[in-house]
C-alpha cells in the first residue's frame, strides 16, 4: 500500500483540460469535484511518473486541494497523460475475439505499435483518414506504466503501473490486413487513440482482471464482456512487453478488445461519418467519440499584406 493511502489521503483520479496541446494537469478527487494542479506539476509526463509523482501529489493535495482552482465540467478534457515515449497494443488477447476472429489463441501474446501522434481526448472527434474506408472501434482497458521496468518478473509488476484508463483502439481495417507490413498503418491516424476520462491510479483498481466492458454504436451494443476474458492478465502483459524493451514511466500498454468488432459482423460493418460511438469500463468512466470525415488543412492563399 503507498504511503499517501496509508496516511488517509482521499483517492483521486488524474486528468488533463483545456485547449487541444495545451492541457494542463487536473484531478477528480472523491468529492467529485475537479481541480487544476498545475501549482504541483507542469504535466502528467514521464519525468512526473519517473519522481514519484502519484504518491507525491497525493500528499500535495492534503494541504493543498481546497485552495486549487475548480475546472468547469464544461471544459474539454484531453487524454490524462501527456504523449507517452510509446503505445504497446495486444493482439487478440480475449478468448471470444479470438473465436469470432476464427483464429488460434495464441501461444505468446501478439504485440504492435501505435503512433502516439493518434492520441486525443476522450470525447474528441474520430475523423475517417483520408482514402479511409473499413473505420473500426475496439473498447480496450490501457495500462498507464508508474517507472522504468526492464525484464521484470510477473510476480513483481504490477508494482510498476501508475494506473489504468479507458481507450478506444480504432482500427482502420484496410491499411492494417490489405496494404501488406505490419498493423501500424491500420492503427496510427490521428485521432485513433482516444484515451480517458481519466486515469485511475492502481489501487483504485483493485483487480484488472474482472471489469465489465461496453461500446455501443448509434445506441446499439456492439461489445458486452469483461476483462475475465482475457487470454493474457495485466500482470502477465507488463513481464512480457518488458523482456523486449525498456518500459518507461508514463508509456502505455493496450490490453486487447472482446468480441463485437465491426470486422467480426457478418458482412462486416464500418463506421461513417456521423456515426456516434461510447464507450466504457468499470471504474474507468465513459468516452464518447462522433465519427467525421476527413479534411484537407485549410491553407490561406491570400498575398500577404505589409
Amino acid at each position: 500500500m503507498d504511503q499517501a493511502r496509508e496516511d488517509g489521503q482521499k483517492e483521486m483520479k488524474l486528468i488533463r483540460f483545456g485547449e487541444q496541446g495545451r492541457e494542463s494537469p487536473g484531478v477528480i478527487l472523491e468529492d467529485s469535484t475537479s481541480r487544476d494542479v498545475s501549482g504541483f506539476t507542469r504535466d502528467y509526463d514521464e519525468a512526473f511518473f519517473a519522481d514519484n509523482g502519484v504518491s507525491r501529489l497525493k500528499f500535495w493535495l492534503q494541504d493543498n486541494a481546497a485552495a486549487a482552482p475548480r475546472i468547469a465540467e464544461s471544459v474539454r478534457l484531453g487524454p490524462p497523460i501527456a504523449r507517452p515515449s510509446k503505445i504497446v497494443c495486444i493482439g487478440l488477447n480475449f478468448h471470444d475475439h479470438a473465436k469470432e476472429s476464427k483464429m488460434e489463441i495464441p501461444k505468446e501474446p501478439v504485440i504492435f505499435f501505435k503512433a502516439t501522434s493518434s492520441l486525443v481526448g476522450p470525447n474528441d472527434d474520430l475523423v475517417i483518414p483520408k482514402n479511409g474506408s473499413k473505420v473500426d472501434w475496439e473498447v480496450e482497458l490501457a495500462v498507464v506504466i508508474g517507472k522504468r521496468a526492464s525484464y521484470i518478473e510477473r510476480e513483481d509488476a504490477l508494482e510498476y503501473v501508475a494506473g489504468y484508463v479507458l481507450h478506444n483502439d480504432y482500427s482502420e481495417r484496410a491499411f492494417q490486413l490489405e496494404r501488406g507490413g505490419q498493423w501500424v498503418k491500420g492503427k496510427s491516424a490521428d485521432t485513433f487513440a482516444p484515451l480517458g476520462p481519466f486515469l485511475a491510479t492502481r489501487d483504485e483498481i483493485p483487480d484488472p482482471g474482472d471489469l465489465n466492458m461496453w461500446l455501443k454504436v448509434n445506441g446499439a451494443f456492439r461489445q458486452r464482456s469483461s476483462t475475465r476474458e482475457m487470454i493474457f492478465d495485466v500482470p502477465t502483459l507488463v513481464s512480457y512487453v518488458s523482456q523486449f524493451m525498456t518500459l518507461l514511466p508514463g508509456d502505455v500498454i493496450s490490453t486487447g478488445t472482446p468480441a463485437g468488432v465491426g470486422l467480426g459482423m457478418r458482412p462486416p460493418q464500418y463506421l461513417k461519418a456521423g456515426d456516434i460511438v461510447e464507450l466504457g469500463i468499470d471504474r474507468l468512466g465513459e468516452s464518447r467519440q462522433m465519427v467525421s470525415a476527413w479534411q484537407p488543412l485549410a491553407v490561406d492563399l491570400a498575398p500577404a499584406t505589409r
